[in-house]
């Protein structure tokens, strides 16, 4: 079994930051890409940043030089630094990981709130 942690949403104003973190705990040998993702109320399921075990990364338009994805690979943590946050980045956000041999696993979210 597999458990992700996700935790650092909250409310914060139009302008501000906030850093989530996702924690991998339990059967974890081979953590291939970690990634983050987001919806909003009545949209669909979206990428928002991934980072893979070489530490190539690829981000959302909508996000690109604003947030910053990161992995502790010791920790088996995911982090995304989120910087000059807008209202519309308002959703929940979940992480997830894809193991070396083809599964994903998602955690249950963390709610970010934007205010303007």
């Amino acid at each position: 079994q597999v458990q992700l942690v996700e935790s650092g949403g909250g409310l914060v104003q139009a302008g501000g930051s906030l850093r989530l973190s996702c924690a991998a705990s339990g059967s974890i040998s081979s953590i291939n890409v970690m990634g983050w993702y987001r919806q909003a109320p009545g949209k669909q399921r979206e990428l928002v940043a991934v980072i893979t075990s070489g530490d190539t990364t690829n981000y959302a338009d909508s996000v690109k030089g604003r947030f910053t994805i990161s992995r502790d690979n010791a920790k088996n943590t995911v982090y995304l630094q989120m910087n000059i946050l807008k209202p519309e980045d308002t959703a929940a956000y979940y992480c997830k990981i894809s193991m070396s041999w083809g599964v994903d696993y998602w955690g249950k979210g963390t709610l970010v709130t934007v205010s303007s």
